[in-house]
C-alpha cells in the first residue's frame, strides 16, 4: 500500500512538473521576437554598473558600451566602485575624458547590500529617463542599447528584462552551467509572457527612473545582499501590473561567464536562491515548491530502488518525462541564442540537476554565503 501511495504521488508530481514546463514554453512563445523599428532614438539613458575588483575585464565592458550604436548625447555611463582592492577605480577613472563617471562608495558602517547601495547612489546623479543596469564583467554587441531602448520607446514598459547568456566556456562543467542558466533566463521570460513575472537578471535590466523613485527604490528589500533585480521586478509588477516586458532580440543579448569551480557556482546559486524568502506572490512560491518536490521525489525514489526494484521503473518514467519536458522547453531557447549544440549536454544535466536543485533549495535559505569576498545573507 505504501509503495502504491508513493508511486501515485510521484507520478502526480512528475506530470505536474511536465505541465509547468509546458506552461513555461507557452509563455516564451507568447513573447514576439523584437526587431527595432527604424525610428530616431529620443530617450536619454543612464547605464549603471556596480563594480568590485573587476580590474581584469572591466575595460572590455566599458569599451563595448562606449561603442554602442546610440547617440552619444543620449546616454551616460556611470560606474560605482564598491570598495575594490585592485585597480578597478583607476581603470574607470582613465575613461573620464570619454565621459565615463566614477563614483566610489565610502561606507563607514558595514552593509549587507552593497550592490543595492551602489545602484541607489548612482541613480541619485543620473540624468537619464531610463536606467539600464549591467555588470562589470559583461560583453554586448553594438546594437544592445538600440534594441532595449527601441522596445521601451514602442511599448513604454516600466521595466524591461533582457536576455543574458554565458559564453567562451572552457570545460564541460561550464557548458552545463550555460544550459542550466539558459533555463533560468527562459523561465524569467516565460513568466513575463504568461503575465506572472517571477525572475530576471541584473546583468541586463532596464527600468524607468521615475518608477524607481516612486517605489522608494530598494526600500523593503534592502536587507538581503542580492535582489536588486528580481525583488525589484516584483515591486514593479505589484505596483504596475502589465507594464513589464522582455526584449526577445538577439541584439539585446548580454554575455558573461560561467563559474570555473564548483565552489564558486554553489555560492552564486545560493545567493540567487536566497531571494526566494522575500517572494510574496503565492503563485510563484507554489510553482517553485512543486518543482522542488518533484526533484525530491525523484531522488528519494532512486534511493528506494536499491531496496525495492519496482521503483526502478518509476524512476525511469520520471527521468524520461523530465528530460522530454526540458528538451521541449530548451530547444527554442538554444535556437534563440544560436547555441543548439548545447542540447547534447541535456541528458547529463537532467541527472545532475536533481541533486543540485534539492541542495540549493535548502541551502539558499540557510545561513550566510560569500559574495565578492564578503560574508553576507
Amino acid at each position: 500500500m505504501i509503495v502504491v501511495i508513493i508511486s501515485c504521488l510521484s507520478l502526480a508530481l512528475t506530470f505536474l512538473y511536465a505541465f509547468l514546463v509546458f506552461f513555461l514554453r507557452t509563455g516564451w512563445q507568447k513573447i514576439p521576437f523584437y526587431t527595432p523599428l527604424v525610428v530616431l532614438p529620443k530617450t536619454k539613458v543612464s547605464v549603471l554598473i556596480a563594480a568590485r575588483n573587476e580590474a581584469e575585464s572591466i575595460h572590455l565592458t566599458i569599451e563595448d558600451i562606449l561603442q554602442q550604436n546610440y547617440p552619444k548625447e543620449l546616454f551616460e555611463l556611470i560606474i560605482v566602485d564598491d570598495h575594490s582592492t585592485d585597480n578597478t577605480s583607476g581603470i574607470i577613472a582613465s575613461y573620464a575624458d570619454r565621459g565615463v563617471k566614477l563614483i566610489q562608495l565610502n561606507e563607514s558602517e558595514p552593509l549587507n547590500s552593497y550592490k543595492k547601495k551602489a545602484i541607489a547612489e548612482a541613480i541619485k546623479v543620473t540624468s537619464g529617463e531610463l536606467i539600464v543596469a549591467t555588470d562589470a564583467d559583461c560583453r554586448m554587441g553594438k546594437n544592445w542599447l538600440l534594441s532595449v531602448v527601441g522596445l521601451y520607446q514602442e511599448k513604454n514598459f516600466n521595466l524591461i528584462s533582457s536576455p543574458v547568456v554565458y559564453h567562451q566556456e572552457k570545460s564541460l562543467f561550464e557548458r552545463l552551467q550555460t544550459l542550466e542558466f539558459l533555463y533560468l533566463i527562459g523561465l524569467g521570460a516565460a513568466g513575463i509572457g504568461n503575465k506572472m513575472p517571477s525572475t530576471c537578471n541584473g546583468a541586463n535590466l532596464a527600468y524607468k527612473k521615475e518608477v524607481f523613485l516612486k517605489l522608494g527604490g530598494f526600500k523593503g528589500i534592502d536587507d538581503l545582499a542580492s535582489g536588486d533585480d528580481e525583488l525589484f521586478l516584483h515591486k514593479v509588477a505589484k505596483a504596475y501590473p502589465g507594464t513589464i516586458g522582455f526584449c526577445k532580440s538577439y541584439d539585446a543579448l548580454v554575455y558573461t561567464h560561467a563559474k570555473s569551480t564548483v565552489k564558486e557556482f554553489i555560492q552564486q546559486r545560493r545567493r540567487w536562491a536566497s531571494k526566494s524568502v522575500k517572494y510574496k506572490d503565492k503563485k510563484i512560491i507554489a510553482l517553485a515548491v512543486c518543482m522542488w518536490l518533484f526533484n525530491l521525489s525523484l531522488a528519494l525514489n532512486f534511493v528506494l530502488a536499491f531496496f525495492y526494484p519496482d521503483f526502478l521503473k518509476l524512476v525511469a518514467i520520471q527521468f524520461v518525462i523530465k528530460f522530454s519536458a526540458e528538451l521541449f522547453f530548451l530547444e527554442p531557447l538554444t535556437n534563440f541564442v544560436k547555441r543548439k549544440g548545447l542540447l547534447i549536454n541535456l541528458t547529463f544535466l537532467t541527472f545532475l540537476h536533481v541533486v543540485y536543485f534539492i541542495y540549493i533549495g535548502i541551502m539558499g535559505n540557510a545561513g550566510k554565503y560569500n559574495w565578492k569576498g564578503r560574508m553576507v545573507k
